[in-house]
């Protein structure tokens, strides 16, 4: 084999290797939905706002633009200390105050 076949057989396993790979996490995620409101400080699995990069920069508990993955249809039924159902919301919101 040539080095140009060589390298395309390898560039073709490793992309079908990180398929494989990526199938299982995208299949968990049918099972989940974003909550906001219901991540501890620092803890949230991503978006807090502004100035912030991802996961784990929520500053405080409960934070109303913080969301963490639930299993889907709990989210709504999840004590949040700062919404104003005082349950998780599916989208974020505007933190009552305590």
């Amino acid at each position: 084999m040539n080095k140009a076949m060589i390298s395309a057989s390898l560039v073709t396993a490793l992309s079908t290797a990180l398929v494989i790979a990526a199938a299982p996490a995208e299949a968990g995620m049918k099972d989940k939905e974003k909550c906001y409101g219901v991540a501890l400080k620092g803890k949230n699995d991503c978006k807090a706002g502004a100035g912030t990069s991802c996961a784990g920069t929520s500053v405080r508990d409960h934070q109303g633009n913080a969301w963490s993955l639930v299993p889907k249809g709990t989210c709504e039924q999840t004590v949040s200390q700062t919404s104003p159902t005082g349950f998780g919301q599916l989208k974020e919101f505007e933190e009552k105050n305590s």
